[in-house]
């Protein structure tokens, strides 16, 4: 039988530089999550999105992936587009929102500075990505957001990485039998300076199962 999904304490101390990050956000907004961000969505997906990280006035300040922030003003309406979810998105965990067979996660929890986690920092988060993935019994497919995901996802199942390499719309096999899809990240960087479009991002998800 499949276990749930452990996300990292609240309080979780693996990253020095990302707990005292923490801590100097949570005196200047107490009111915020300020911690690991859980994932989000139902351990019975079949489709699980992995992020880079919490963004800092995104995940990190309402406690729910891609919620608040420029990512999830283009994340959300396309899950809702293509029937991922239902619901209203409001850039609040507190809107109503619900994920259908889809669950959503980073590959690091904890916001980093300039939104940029080190290697220790992603290998130290690691182990909660290899726990999520283990524990999704119906999976079928992995949309990593982003390089960083994506090679998360690839040091995951212990793979090389010059033989599956980043592209855009790419679909790599995994061991496990889930597909792995890579799309840029939904950005605010990326969507100002053209390399991901919205029929850029879509494209994607009408190839998704």
């Amino acid at each position: 039988m499949a276990h749930a999904p452990a996300d990292p304490p609240l309080d979780c101390g693996k990253c020095s530089r990302l707990v005292d990050f923490r801590h100097a956000n949570s005196k200047k907004h107490p009111d915020w999550h300020n911690a690991p961000v859980p994932s989000f969505g139902s351990a019975n997906c079949t489709l699980l999105i992995v992020g880079l990280a919490p963004g800092l006035q995104g995940a990190n300040r309402t406690g729910r992936p891609f919620t608040g922030d420029y990512a999830g003003d283009l994340l959300y309406p396309t899950l809702l587009k293509f029937g991922w979810a239902r619901g209203t998105y409001k850039q609040s965990a507190k809107d109503g929102l619900k994920l259908k067979k889809c669950r959503i996660t980073n590959a690091v929890r904890c916001v980093p500075p300039q939104n940029k986690p080190i290697g220790a920092e992603q290998k130290a988060c690691r182990p909660y990505l290899v726990d999520e993935i283990a524990a999704l019994p119906k999976l079928k497919t992995i949309l990593a957001l982003g390089r960083v995901a994506h090679e998360a996802i690839v040091a995951t199942f212990e793979l090389k990485k010059s033989a599956h390499p980043f592209i855009h719309g790419a679909k790599h096999p995994l061991p496990n039998g889930t597909m792995l899809t890579d799309s840029y990240h939904c950005s605010r960087y990326n969507l100002n300076t053209g390399r991901l479009t919205t029929e850029m991002f879509e494209s994607v998800f009408n190839t998704l199962s």
